[in-house]
């Protein structure tokens, strides 16, 4: 399999996952501003799920510009990955609905928990698979520190959401905010 196609496949099942996400916002009957208080929490959701599965989307992109050969280990590293992600819109649902109730919160912190530990298996398995030159390299484990923060906020966020879900919500966006940004030093190191 070609690059390309990998590329293509991850690109349609991440636009899926995010039409499923809107699809599920349920608009009110009435034509009162007040009618959309009560979606707040389902637009907070998923708004935090959209910024999430954009920032998979640009360091998807990114990494897998890095590739020159496919095997099948990256396709079920990406798999894997894809896998993870499409289960975003059920958590996301969820948690709104119920405006953040804590076992909401455990469950989505778990599946952002295992979709950084997805993109990290995928990486790894990029790198074993291409050969990398000496800014490649130090670029990926600038992604690798990265990852690592993040599955710290996330383990923490599971416990800490027995006790404030707020707290965890404040390092889901911590994590937002680390990520937001693409590593620039992929793209320097692939044009040299």
């Amino acid at each position: 399999m070609n690059k390309s196609r990998l590329e293509a496949f991850s690109d349609g099942v991440i636009a899926i996952i995010i039409t499923i996400m809107v699809l599920e916002i349920k608009m009110p009957h009435e034509a009162e501003w007040a009618a959309l208080m009560p979606l707040l929490p389902v637009l907070y959701s998923y708004f935090l799920s959209f910024v999430f599965v954009g920032i998979y989307w640009g360091n998807h992109h990114h990494l897998l510009h890095t590739v020159k050969t496919v095997n099948s280990g990256i396709i079920w590293a990406n798999m894997n990955l894809l896998f993870w992600l499409s289960l975003l819109p059920i958590a996301t649902g969820w948690m709104g609905e119920t405006h953040f109730a804590k076992n909401t919160v455990i469950v989505y912190a778990v599946l952002l928990l295992a979709c950084g530990v997805s993109f990290t298996i995928l990486q790894l398995t990029i790198q074993k698979t291409n050969p990398m030159n000496e800014k490649l390299a130090a670029a990926f484990a600038g992604l690798r520190v990265k990852g690592l923060v993040s599955t710290a906020c996330y383990m923490i966020a599971i416990p800490l959401a027995f006790v404030n879900t707020t707290v965890s919500g404040l390092l889901f966006l911590a994590v937002g905010v680390i990520w937001l940004v693409p590593d620039k030093n992929i793209e320097k190191a692939l044009k040299e």
